[in-house]
């Protein structure tokens, strides 16, 4: 099946894959997008799982002041490279991850950080389960998939802190 270039530059444009990365899953979706971009999606997060085991030492450190200045977040995001720290999609992923952490107030990086005998809802208080605030279809995991798909780079959050001014009586 031939595979129209204007098709291959939509779905390059949609997913951040190369070139012939959207050309096979186009030509193994029988020119089907939707179903192509679920292919790319599994491709890469089999190729992020690969990749879940290498080393992240490198990366940058985001910070959000929610409007009004009441509260706010900070996030360390390793990554393998300075080069990947420094490109759009690591530092948009670090943005959104600090909005996360401001807008939901995780405890918790992971659910194994979860203290033994606690009882929580792990969707609730931990940061990687959480449904991202801009696509609730998605987890913070599965938006750090992603980028590490379009990076090619092991991409972690380290840690996270949040702060909220608290109004004291008296």
């Amino acid at each position: 099946m031939k595979i129209p270039t204007e098709r291959v530059k939509e779905l390059r444009e949609l997913s951040g894959a190369g070139v012939m990365d959207c050309k096979n899953a186009l030509a193994e979706a029988e020119g089907n997008l939707e179903k192509a971009l679920e292919c790319l999606k599994q491709k890469g997060f089999v190729r992020a799982q690969k990749k879940i085991n290498r080393e992240a030492r490198m990366g940058a450190i985001e910070a959000y002041i929610h409007a009004g200045g009441r509260i706010g977040a900070m996030v360390e995001l390793n990554c393998e490279t300075d080069f990947v720290a420094r490109t759009d999609d690591f530092r948009e992923l670090a943005h959104n991850i600090a909005l996360q952490v401001a807008a939901l107030a995780p405890k918790y990086v992971s659910e194994e950080e979860i203290p033994d005998g606690e009882e929580l809802v792990p969707e609730t208080v931990c940061l990687l389960l959480q449904p991202f605030i801009k696509n609730p279809e998605q987890t913070i995991q599965d938006i750090i998939t992603e980028t590490i798909a379009k990076t090619g780079e092991n991409i972690r959050v380290k840690r996270f802190a949040r702060f909220e001014l608290v109004e004291q009586e008296g």
